[in-house]
């Protein structure tokens, strides 16, 4: 099992020099996958939790695909509905050939109504078009069966049935976001899925955390590596840890989720 990182592409603390660290930090320490965010027009729901600077992720990732080497690059989410399918399967091709088939491209419907606005885009539409634009990627992909780079694989964000379902029929696995180890264990029970790649959170604590709805990688380093071996079992093929915990100000403090990563870097990687 792969251990990827969601890496703040937005906030007051967040620049080209914290973005170029972030990447040295996770490659240094051994982790498979960097992924970062999405959001076009930061609108005032959006900038309560993601505020400007935020940096577009197609831009960041093709910039950090050069400086990184074996580091696999990708999206969590990408807010499919906000670009035309074409162009998202162009930029998402032309990126895992740039950077030598690194390139996940993971995706969901969108949750922020102003920014659907902003943008003419119906938010009550979100659904069937996030549907609607799988499906053209999903031919766009047929089409790249004989260039001489794989074609990139999708993963599908989403907690709801519906999400699980678009999982099912147009994805390449399910992408659930900072679930409880038992929410997902149940929907793994009870559906067929093409595979499993779970972002969870990461927030380390010097105490048990005994919250029957605790999400997996919430508490101490046991809880945590037990949370990913537990994952591990249930078949997930790479883990993603989500160090933020929603208060812009983190992103001024990178070090305290570095000093996190490392722990679990370190334990994870020790042989029992």
């Amino acid at each position: 099992m792969q251990l990827g990182v969601n890496v703040p592409n937005f906030g007051p603390g967040t620049d080209p020099g914290v973005l170029r660290e972030w990447a040295r930090t996770v490659e240094g320490l051994g982790f498979d996958l960097l992924m970062v965010s999405d959001h076009v027009v930061i609108t005032p729901d959006v900038a309560e939790r993601y505020p400007e600077p935020f940096y577009e992720p197609f831009t960041t990732l093709s910039w950090l695909a050069g400086m990184t080497t074996g580091l696999r690059l990708g999206t969590t989410v990408l807010v499919l509905p906000y670009r035309h399918p074409l162009l998202v399967a162009r930029m998402a091709t032309n990126l895992n050939q740039l950077s030598g088939g690194r390139f996940v491209l993971g995706v969901g419907a969108g949750w922020a109504r102003q920014e659907f606005d902003a943008l003419g885009i119906p938010f009550t539409a979100r659904g069937s078009l996030t549907d609607e634009y799988l499906d053209t990627l999903r031919n766009a992909r047929h089409g790249q069966a004989e260039d001489t780079a794989a074609p990139v694989p999708v993963w599908v964000g989403g907690n709801s049935e519906a999400g699980i379902r678009r999982a099912i029929r147009f994805g390449d696995a399910w992408h659930p976001l900072r679930l409880p180890l038992a929410r997902m264990r149940s929907v793994l029970t009870n559906h067929s899925l093409p595979a499993f790649a779970p972002r969870i959170a990461l927030r380390l604590t010097t105490t048990t955390v005994d919250e029957p709805e605790r999400p997996a990688g919430v508490g101490t380093i046991e809880q945590i590596l037990d949370d990913l071996d537990q994952l591990r079992l249930l078949g997930a093929d790479t883990v993603v840890l989500d160090p933020y915990q929603g208060d812009p100000q983190e992103t001024r403090r990178p070090h305290a989720a570095w000093q996190a990563l490392t722990t679990v870097a370190t334990h994870w990687r020790t042989p029992s």
